[in-house]
């Protein structure tokens, strides 16, 4: 089965409580606190850990300032970790630790890990039920608010890789890793699936003229309703969005982006694409436009956004 999902992401960030409260008015659970640091802990089991930029245990950054410092994958069981961390290490050095994870960089240079994942099983969450006029599903049974979101689990990664080594990037992780190619975006980046995962992609990578670096984190949250509540619940804290309510075209999923304090954006996503193998890859010399719609007030312009 291979990689299954994304298993933990470790930031380096100059402004620890600051973090915090971000990632406590995002909707995580807060596992741990302590002296070196902060982590947090999606219902599904993924961790997200919070330390300060010079901690010495942290792979060196691609980037300057608060970043995402080690993306660790999590594989299915032992034999995928040993077939991987071979894989990978065919011409670099993996170094094992006393963590269990299998640790290396890849072609662009950002510090990766591969571990056993640990999912939360069973996990499902309730269903809210839509009505529509020939088709009801939902009896009796007024809604209520969720007023903030609490999201599921981290459901793909958006790194910037240099525009001149794409393919070398790209190849790393489909040749070594097992990531299929659902859309190539030739003039913009190339969304990929982890071989036990169903969403559209778990991956991205955005080609840039010359930066490498964090991009976004995506969440998964139950619906759009959750995405809208969760996106005004961080506006009401003062945290300041970086793309307003939207639908993307690639994957379909709707969203709404935050900048967020430890780095790159977060996104609040909903409703994606799940994909099997029949499903692509998708070529397009010109990206298609990157929403199928997108929130507007009456002072928008056609064509702008936040």
């Amino acid at each position: 089965m291979g990689i299954v999902r994304v298993e933990e992401l470790r930031f380096g960030v100059e402004d620890v409580a600051e973090c915090v409260r971000f990632f406590d008015d995002f909707g995580l659970e807060r596992v741990e606190d302590g002296a070196a640091g902060a982590t947090f802990r999606t219902p599904a089991g993924q961790r997200l850990h919070l330390r300060r930029v010079d901690d010495p245990e942290l792979p060196a950054a691609v980037e300057p300032g608060s970043t995402l410092r080690e993306l660790v994958w999590g594989v299915h069981d032992a034999a995928d970790l040993d077939e991987l961390g071979a894989a990978v290490g065919s011409d670099r050095d993996v170094v094992a630790g006393a963590d269990g994870v299998l640790r290396a960089r890849d072609v662009a240079g950002f510090a990766i890990g591969l571990t056993v994942a640990d999912p939360v099983v069973p996990f499902s969450e309730p269903r809210r039920e839509v009505n529509m006029t020939g088709e009801v599903h939902r009896w009796n049974e007024p809604l209520s608010n969720y007023h903030r979101a609490r999201p599921i689990r981290v459901c793909h990664v958006a790194l910037n890789v240099r525009e001149q080594g794409w393919r070398d990037a790209v190849a790393f992780y489909t040749e070594r890793l097992g990531f299929r190619v659902t859309d190539q975006l030739l003039d913009m980046g190339t969304f990929m699936q982890a071989p036990a995962d169903l969403d559209q992609h778990t991956f991205l990578l955005a080609h840039r003229p010359n930066r490498v670096g964090l991009n976004h984190v995506a969440y998964e949250v139950r619906n759009v309703d959750e995405v809208i509540e969760g996106g005004n619940h961080m506006v009401a804290c003062g945290w300041r969005e970086a793309r307003r309510l939207g639908r993307h075209t690639i994957g379909s999923n709707v969203f709404r982006f935050f900048h967020a304090p430890c780095g790159g954006r977060v996104e609040y996503a909903a409703d994606m694409d799940r994909v099997d193998d029949s499903y692509g890859p998708n070529v397009y010399e010109q990206r298609p436009p990157h929403h199928l719609w997108m929130l507007r007030s009456h002072g928008d312009r056609e064509g702008e956004g936040a």
